[in-house]
């Protein structure tokens, strides 16, 4: 042990063999997922360069960063947040809604480093047994993740009659005249009529001294011009204003020497802005969207306010906050950016389940961010894919049963003399002729004592059949007749090639289609993916990837459908064409026996038809010359 401490190299090499374990390391094997997020400070997200402490950070889920919002207990109950596998983050679930797949979840900070964009942590969720843990039904602890100096929180909820402080400062509000707003920037928002605002009365928490200073802020989305005080804090003489005028914010102090405002700030329209105003022991600062826009020198003074909150207001406003100290130009950027989602802040990571040793598993990452419309493409597939392999199959039997009955009828028809053409011929009984229909059933139940499988047998029973009508006993087949015989051929020629052929077109139909259904199941994906970020405002990678890996999965399942059907086609198609050419050369085979038979039953009868004439000649002549000598009278 002495001589590795004693070696700096050694031991960096097993601290950082040690650190990928540690890092993996699982929390609690009641959870059987996790999700590891990644905060951005830099640049490429907050872009702070203050470390800040005890920081309320906005995790926005959704389809394009979680996927597994069916596999969360009631109201996110079993969600954890933890800073390593010891230290547990605190949180609050503001909303969860499984059936739209939107979450809202506060997570304390206790450090975010600026500049850094490798401070991490981990989600886990997935407990099924969360309920039967009373003391672990919910960690969701509001007024926990607010650090002392935050005096007021109200995130206007559905269904609050006053607007409720999530704070452990519980300052609710003592009057309002606003309603809530579902369509608010995080979640419900307040919504003023300018008939009136919210009042707070003062109190302790809402205590102003010199030395620390006062924050206020708020999302607000104003939609015209108008005269209206987005907040008050007034105590006595000493008052402290964000005022509109017109499309305008200034930040206004009062005091018993006067009062002095900020540069104006115009605002735009009809838009989501996030605005500040900080009070410190000589200067007010006006901040919108996360920038200092404009400031005063002042000299402030020991105040107890009570608070007025958009008094003549006509818009919308959104995480009212007021602090009992003035947050840092850095902090309210921080504030603004992982609220918004136009700027990534916070990276989410690939999920993984059941412990590190693990790792994700991609494929189920993938189905779990399929869409309804790919599901149903993949459905539609995989039904072409059933009904293409039920042919490929049977198709094959059929084709290889064919094959082998050709070639048993083949063997023992070349031995057959054309006088007896007919000798390999039987008819069928009625449960042939209904297997026969079907030529997987034939194929697979048949008897295959008699070639009922052979296409060229069938082929033959018809043109024996007809021989059997028009030629037979002594009698000649006339060129009619042969002709008949001929078409009887074809005909059976073309039904045996069209049973060959049936249910091919199945093969070209997955072939053409599965792909295009495939495409158009990816470009549906994709479009909602797309629409999803919009409605989101999260752009970054991870958020788009698992949407577009679940579109694409619907153009492989296409894929998976038409390359196998193209490949049996092909083959299935060469098996068929031989078989086929096998059936026209049986057929030329066939009418030259018939034909030989024909020309040696004629050359029979004539030889028969010489030897009368000859013999009816010698009787005449012998007749002729017994009369001459007088030997017949």
């Amino acid at each position: 042990m002495k001589s590795l401490i004693q070696n700096p190299i050694t031991l960096a090499v097993l601290l950082l063999l040690m650190i990928p374990t540690a890092a993996s390391a699982w929390w609690n094997n009641d959870w059987v997922s996790r999700k590891p997020l990644t905060v951005d400070a830099a640049t490429t997200g907050a872009d702070i360069q203050e470390t800040l402490s005890d920081v309320p950070m906005l995790l926005r889920l959704h389809t394009g960063n979680f996927g597994y919002f069916a596999e969360l207990a009631e109201n996110g109950k079993d969600l954890r947040f933890m800073l390593d596998d010891k230290t547990a983050l605190k949180h609050a679930v503001e909303k969860i809604d499984p059936l739209a797949e939107l979450g809202l979840v506060w997570v304390k900070l206790p450090t975010v480093r600026g500049g850094a964009s490798t401070d991490s942590f981990m989600m886990y969720y997935g407990n099924a047994n969360i309920a039967l843990v009373p003391q672990r039904v919910d960690a969701s602890d509001p007024q926990g993740i607010y650090d002392v100096n935050q005096a007021l929180v109200y995130h206007f909820s559905e269904g609050e009659t006053l607007p409720h402080d999530a704070t452990a400062y519980a300052l609710n509000a003592s009057a309002s005249k606003v309603t809530a707003d579902p369509a608010g920037w995080i979640g419900a928002a307040a919504k003023f009529d300018g008939q009136g605002g919210i009042s707070v009365d003062a109190a302790p928490p809402l205590v102003i001294t010199p030395d620390s200073g006062w924050t206020f802020s708020a999302w607000a989305k104003i939609g015209q011009d108008q005269n209206a005080v987005l907040v008050q804090a007034i105590d006595g003489d000493n008052k402290l204003a964000l005022t509109l005028q017109g499309t305008a914010l200034a930040a206004a102090y009062r005091n018993a020497q006067g009062e002095v405002k900020t540069a104006a700030a115009p605002v735009t329209m009809g838009q989501w802005q996030h605005i500040a105003v900080t009070a410190q022991k000589d200067k007010l600062t006006l901040y919108l969207n996360g920038l200092a826009v404009g400031n005063t020198p002042i000299s402030l003074a020991a105040m107890n306010p009570s608070l007025l909150i958009g008094e003549g207001l006509v818009g919308l406003l959104d995480e009212v906050q007021v602090a009992k100290q003035a947050r840092s130009s850095d902090w309210l950027k921080f504030q603004f950016r992982s609220q918004s989602p136009d700027f990534t802040t916070v990276n989410f990571g690939q999920d993984e389940s059941g412990g590190a040793a693990e790792g994700p598993n991609y494929f189920v990452i993938i189905l779990q961010s399929l869409t309804v419309d790919g599901w149903v493409v993949i459905a539609l597939c995989g039904v072409m894919l059933v009904i293409s392999t039920l042919v490929i199959v049977g198709k094959t039997v059929a084709l290889k049963r064919a094959t082998i009955d050709n070639a048993a009828f083949l063997k023992q028809y070349r031995n057959v003399d054309a006088e007896h053409l007919g000798d390999l011929d039987r008819d069928e009984d009625e449960e042939d002729e209904e297997i026969s229909d079907s030529e997987f059933l034939s194929s697979l139940i048949g008897k295959h004592d008699h070639f009922q499988g052979s296409p060229i047998y069938h082929i033959y029973h018809a043109g024996v059949h007809e021989l059997k009508i028009n030629f037979t006993g002594s009698s000649v087949l006339s060129a009619e007749g042969l002709n008949l015989v001929r078409t009887r051929l074809d005909a059976a020629v073309v039904r045996e090639t069209q049973k060959l052929n049936k249910n091919m077109v199945l093969l070209t139909i997955a072939i053409s289609g599965g792909p295009f259904l495939g495409l158009l199941g990816t470009v549906l994906g994709v479009m909602i993916t797309f629409a999803v970020i919009a409605a989101t405002g999260d752009v970054n990678i991870n958020s788009i990837a698992p949407g577009i890996s679940g579109a694409l999965l619907a153009t492989v399942a296409g894929l998976a459908v038409a390359i196998p059907a193209l490949f049996a086609y092909n083959y299935l198609l060469t098996q068929i064409k031989d078989i086929t050419a096998d059936m026209h050369v049986f057929t030329d085979e066939f009418l030259a026996m018939v034909s030989k038979r024909v020309a040696d039953r004629q050359r029979s009868d004539n030889g028969l038809n010489v030897m009368f004439t000859e013999e009816f000649i010698n009787l005449i002549a012998e007749r002729i010359a017994a009369k001459q000598l007088g030997q017949v009278s």
